[in-house]
């Protein structure tokens, strides 16, 4: 026997079946795309000299392009940390950060506050605060049709109200002039639409002091969920 011609027999059948495993991995045709997004940032000053400066970084999304298997299902994971750091006067006493996110089915949400016109689930006006509709105000399971678009906020905060009913809560308020908070794999699910989809995070902040009650909107770049 010629032991060479066996090991290269052998090393043949290896190479086979090494073929043969990378044609049936795991999701080969369906894996998830990570996409790292730039964040942003916003400074904006009112009339009694309180300056804002509200920035969004560690961003990321993780998208699978149909968890239903089917053309009309979007699934994504996405994160990220927003923070606000205030300046001014002794007036300045806090306020409270709303990080959410929109989500467009074959309408074009890169105008953000400006520019976007959803026909359902919020709205936006041209100073960029983000109003989710009532009954989309937390939560990111949506269903949405051609030219349709919703906002929702991802914060979910359970506590208990002064008459010890359960509250929940879709921002976190802070005193002072530093504030954070971070998610890690929140879900956007979508379902109903069969063209391109985009989603784009944005970061309210809403302002308090002495004399004046301000909100500021920082958004998000645009991403495509498929």
């Amino acid at each position: 026997m010629d032991i060479r011609k066996t090991l290269a027999r052998a090393a043949g059948v290896g190479a086979v079946a090494t073929a043969a495993l990378g044609l049936f991995s795991t999701g080969a045709a369906n894996a998830d795309t990570f996409v790292p997004l730039p964040g942003g940032n916003v400074v904006q000053t009112f009339s009694d000299g309180t300056q804002v400066h509200g920035w969004l970084d560690h961003e990321s999304a993780n998208i699978n392009p149909s968890m239903g298997s089917t053309p009309v299902h979007r699934n994504a994971w996405v994160s990220g940390s927003a923070h606000v750091h205030l300046t001014g006067d002794s007036s300045v006493n806090g306020g409270a950060i709303y990080p959410g996110y929109v989500v467009g089915c074959q309408v074009n949400i890169a105008g953000g506050g400006v520019n976007a016109s959803p026909s359902v689930g919020g709205s936006w006006d041209s100073s960029g605060k983000v109003t989710p509709s009532a009954g989309v105000s937390t939560g990111g399971n949506l269903s949405l049709g051609p030219g349709q678009a919703q906002a929702f906020y991802i914060l979910d905060i359970e506590k208990k109200d002064d008459f010890g009913q359960d509250h929940h809560s879709t921002h976190t308020s802070f005193t002072g002039n530093d504030a954070s908070v971070s998610w890690k794999d929140e879900t956007i699910g979508l379902t109903g639409c069969a063209g391109y989809a985009q989603a784009r995070s944005f970061v309210s902040y809403e302002i308090n002091s002495s004399t004046i009650q301000g909100w500021v909107t920082l958004w998000g770049a645009p991403f495509s969920i498929g």
